[in-house]
């Protein structure tokens, strides 16, 4: 019962028809709900910027897997400063503790306010939270690589990892969820980073872009 109905709150059985309505449209290579696409997260240079009253919806998880026409993909802004990347870098780049940087102190206060973020209830889990991320970068910076969100989650395909939305061009847009995994990455500037794919301009399928989204890193 339980599993059904997170299924129902991740919108499987509407991601299911889209899946079936893209391979009927775009054939056995269309895009899929929460699959796993690979990145370079330096590449992404904007936020996509939901804007409704212009053409440019706001998007979910949910929506993962939509193949969504117009100029939704020109809505952005430039990624810039940021409160969860601007700490993660203190952490690992200037050895700042994490219970000194903002993103602790406003954690903790979405923790008092709401009783829950990220899946913690208390400062002891929200401790326990970053060290398990200490313990992430520590394997991504000895690697190279980051495991697929999926693969340590056992989610239904990449869901819940890093959330990106592909332009009519091919260029990834965050948008999201996945920003913890997302700043390792960008920090170390890994070649290939796992993340899950969002909505995708129909110009970029027909192009065949996500033949090369597909690619991940190449087996040493």
């Amino acid at each position: 019962m339980i599993a059904l109905r997170d299924a129902i709150r991740a919108g499987v059985p509407v991601k299911a028809a889209r899946d079936l309505a893209n391979r009927l449209r775009y054939g056995p290579d269309a895009p899929q709900s929460d699959e796993l696409i690979w990145i370079r997260a330096r590449d992404v240079t904007d936020w996509y910027k939901p804007d409704p009253e212009n053409g440019a919806p706001r998007f979910r998880r949910r929506h993962s897997g939509m193949v969504a026409p117009g100029d939704w993909d020109r809505s952005t802004t430039p990624f810039g400063s940021h409160l969860k990347l601007n700490s993660i870098r203190q952490h690992f780049e200037e050895g700042v503790p994490w219970q000194e940087t903002e993103l602790f102190a406003w954690m903790l206060d979405r923790i008092k306010e709401h009783g829950r973020i990220d899946g913690c209830h208390t400062r002891e889990e929200l401790i326990a939270r970053y060290e398990r991320l200490d313990r992430i970068y520590d394997e991504a910076k000895r690697t190279r690589r980051l495991r697929p969100h999926g693969s340590v989650n056992q989610t239904r395909g990449e869901h819940g990892g890093i959330l990106v939305h592909i332009a009519r061009d091919g260029t990834p847009l965050r948008d999201g969820g996945g920003m913890h995994r997302f700043a390792i990455a960008h920090i170390l500037d890994l070649p290939k980073v796992p993340a899950q794919l969002g909505v995708i301009h129909p110009d970029a399928v027909q192009e065949g872009l996500m033949a090369e989204l597909r690619k991940g890193p190449v087996r040493q």
